[in-house]
């Protein structure tokens, strides 16, 4: 049975991955930060389907806990075959209200976060030659939003980071690509009033909100159904920046 990795896993986007992950017969393993309750019923959730899944308490800016964690994954399961860059944080404030703290965060978990955990799975992959790794990055690292300046950065700079580690890995049959989530309806979006909503709704084509489960579609497309694709960009928007 083969592994795979996803940081994030206990809400959002990231727990839509685990599910479908887990029931198309994958082992998961899910790091999350302080979800423990969420993380716990996932984990319950799918053993009563059947399914292979552990969490990992894991902070995406720590070091060693993102390698303790690889290195259970990996000697529990027998290597790690992907691995899905997803957790994520954001502040939404104009860039002069930012705090150090909130711009170090930003970058440290969306964009080091994920540089971390590749470091730290790319020698299982390129020693097996086979792995596929899908970044979750955001419509707002192609086209940038308004007060979120510095999780736009941090999120093109994982679009590039996908297209430098696609060539890397490429000799060894490791497959690197990237998803764009545009607005998805998600804990991240829970904030947005009803008119907010509806205003974000008249600018997006098909007219409504993404759902969590449909990202995760296209990331599992990328580890099940792509074997000739890498370093690529999908947008999952409904048409958002088209």
């Amino acid at each position: 049975m083969r592994t795979i990795l996803v940081s994030g896993g206990s809400r959002g986007i990231g727990r839509a991955v685990v599910k479908l992950a887990a029931k198309s017969g994958y082992a998961v393993a899910f790091t999350y930060r302080a979800s423990d309750g969420d993380a716990a019923e996932l984990v319950a959730e799918l053993a009563k389907d059947g399914c292979m899944a552990s969490a990992y308490k894991a902070d995406m800016t720590d070091y060693d806990a993102l390698k303790s964690v690889v290195d259970d994954v990996s000697a529990r399961f027998g290597g790690i075959y992907a691995l899905v860059n997803n957790a994520a944080y954001s502040v939404i404030s104009p860039l002069t209200d930012m705090s150090d703290e909130d711009i170090s965060r930003t970058v440290s978990v969306n964009l080091e976060g994920a540089i971390r955990l590749t470091k730290l799975v790319y020698p299982y992959m390129t020693s097996s030659l086979e792995g596929r790794i899908v970044n979750i990055s955001s419509v707002w690292g192609v086209c940038g939003a308004s007060c979120e300046s510095v999780y736009s950065a941090s999120k093109g700079g994982l679009i590039a980071f996908t297209k430098a580690m696609a060539k890397e890995l490429a000799p060894s049959y490791v497959t690197v690509n990237c998803v764009c989530p545009g607005v998805i309806d998600t804990d991240m979006n829970s904030h947005l009033s009803a008119d907010d909503r509806k205003a974000l709704e008249n600018e997006i084509p098909l007219g409504r909100f993404g759902q969590a489960d449909e990202v995760a579609k296209a990331v599992m497309f990328f580890i099940d159904g792509a074997d000739y694709i890498t370093g690529q960009t999908l947008c999952v928007d409904g048409g958002f920046i088209v």
